[in-house]
């Protein structure tokens, strides 16, 4: 191992050294010379080897993001490691069909066109963990997306820090980062020990009150890393995902423990890696009930405008259950000044469509799109103030991203919300709290 030219005190190998030095390419050199400054800055004494990275920074539009890519891309660069793709600024299929303005879709179709030409996964999704190329327990890997960070290194136990946008792209082009954060096995220690009590098992089914308790964690624990004893001990992925999402929205949550339930989690001895808890907090279902209703602040009654579903994308078990709700109510179509998306990725979209289920959803009268996110995808209807969902995400972000106001609730809530064409929360959990 060598020391970086000009003095500093990041340990390299051989193979960093060419790229630092530029005898792998510019588009190398560029990178390795950025994970190196990041090293320095964060303190890490050595760099680690990745097994696979997942890129964020394809969501951003705009003229730099575009200058950047194709500054790579015109220099030779190439992934080192299997490099999945966050979701685009665009539905690549079918944005044309979806009226998007051209030169917004030729500027997002070049952007995406340049990470392939890196060598990356065209997977386009916000939830990598549920499709192609899942993470390994202990496995080192440089994730983007806030959402995913929290799955992975929660219920996966793989290890990755909070990549922004840009560094998840330097990760990816050299395979090595710094070897620091939560890549450093005694920095996954729990630290607040977060006791959930007083909350009947049956509220636990829907979804939506996983994320409202993500909401209540993310406020809690801001960066720090809870251990979490008292939830169920059968819950699904899509319901830990709805907790990873809207704790990393709410608060800054890259890792959490819960006992029972995540890898790193059997015990809280193990959990607090023998130590003590730096705080102890209790969460009930008066908790719950806050949440679910700090992330509305549109009223039943209210007109709807737009409902928006897969937030993280939906996978291929919520369109199965989307589905099943839109035949349980059998309800009539969507209301007419109601727009309704259910966003997805291309491998559950061609499974759900190959079972009937798409038919099933787009009959009903809602629009299935692929890749992308309606925050950085210019599908929501300018004049729209009144958005329902049932993502905690969702409606933590989109009263800053869209300018409305948001109706959060359960599923059930929500369809029969499109159909009336007014907000309809029959279903709050906690109502009686």
């Amino acid at each position: 191992m060598r020391l970086p030219p000009g003095g500093g005190r990041v340990k390299l190998s051989a193979a960093d050294l060419e790229m630092l030095e530029g005898r792998r390419g510019e588009a190398a050199r560029f990178a390795m010379s950025i994970i190196v400054q990041m090293a320095e800055v964060v303190g890490a004494d050595e760099l680690l080897t990745i097994a696979q990275a997942h890129l964020d920074a394809c969501a951003l539009m705009s003229q730099s993001s575009l200058e950047f890519i194709e500054y790579l891309t015109r220099h030779d660069g190439r992934v080192q490691v299997p490099t999945t793709l966050n979701m685009v600024s665009l539905d690549l299929d079918n944005w044309r069909k979806l009226r998007i303005p051209r030169s917004f879709g030729e500027m997002a179709t070049r952007i995406a066109e340049g990470y392939l030409r890196l060598g990356c996964i065209p997977t386009w999704t916000c939830a990598p963990y549920q499709g192609y190329l899942t993470p390994r327990f202990g496995q080192q890997i440089a994730w983007g997306e806030s959402n995913a960070i929290a799955y992975a290194n929660s219920v996966l136990g793989a290890r990755t820090n909070r990549y922004g946008d840009y560094m998840d792209v330097c990760a990816a082009l050299t395979g090595r980062v710094p070897k620091a954060g939560l890549h450093v096995p005694e920095n996954r220690r729990g630290q607040v020990l977060v006791r959930v009590h007083d909350v009947e098992p049956a509220l636990w089914h829907d979804t939506a009150a996983w994320a409202a308790f993500g909401h209540v964690l993310g406020h809690l624990v801001g960066s720090r890393i809870p251990v979490i004893h008292g939830l169920p001990q059968n819950a699904s992925g899509d319901q830990l995902k709805a907790l990873a999402a809207a704790a990393a929205s709410a608060g800054a949550v890259a890792l959490f423990h819960a006992i029972g339930l995540t890898p790193e989690a059997p015990s809280l001895n193990v959990a607090f890696q023998g130590g003590l808890p730096q705080e102890t907090v209790d969460v009930g279902s008066a908790e719950l009930a806050s949440a679910w209703a700090d992330l509305s602040d549109a009223a039943g009654g209210d007109r709807l405008d737009a409902l928006i579903l897969g937030c993280p994308h939906f996978s291929y078990a919520e369109l199965e259950a989307l589905a099943e709700v839109i035949s349980d109510l059998r309800p009539e179509r969507v209301h007419p000044k109601v727009q309704m998306m259910v966003m997805t990725n291309a491998a559950a979209h061609a499974l759900a469509a190959r079972r009937g289920l798409v038919e099933t959803v787009e009959r009903f009268g809602a629009t299935v799109i692929l890749d992308t996110c309606p925050f950085h995808f210019p599908i929501v209807r300018k004049r729209t103030r009144v958005v329902m969902t049932n993502s905690g995400k969702c409606a933590y972000y989109a009263p800053g991203e869209l300018g409305v106001r948001v109706a959060f609730g359960s599923l059930r809530d929500c369809i029969r919300s499109a159909t009336s064409g007014t907000v309809v929360l029959e279903h709050f959990p906690w109502k009686d709290v």
